[in-house]
């Protein structure tokens, strides 16, 4: 049952990575939408808001995989150490 448990919690821990790319690359890119929109730099506004997004997004995955990767290595050593 804890495997099962574990999988549901990967699951929704990787979706929620997947929103938050989304959210940023959305987000910023409608501010730079509103920036165009307010102050006719089209589409320079549109540009950047959705670059910024893309790189903030991408930090938060990379250090979600790390943070991932390094719980994976500790239940690792602790299986490691039951097994002996």
């Amino acid at each position: 049952m804890a495997e099962r448990d574990k999988g549901s919690t990967d699951w929704v821990r990787l979706s929620g990575i997947g929103f938050e790319l989304v959210g940023a690359v959305a987000g910023f890119g409608l501010i730079g939408f509103w920036i165009d929109r307010r102050y006719a730099t089209r589409p320079w506004g549109v540009l950047i808001g959705v670059g910024l997004g893309i790189v903030g997004g991408m930090y938060t995955v990379i250090r979600e995989a790390l943070q991932a990767s390094k719980e994976a290595d500790q239940e690792a050593e602790e299986e490691k150490r039951h097994r002996s």
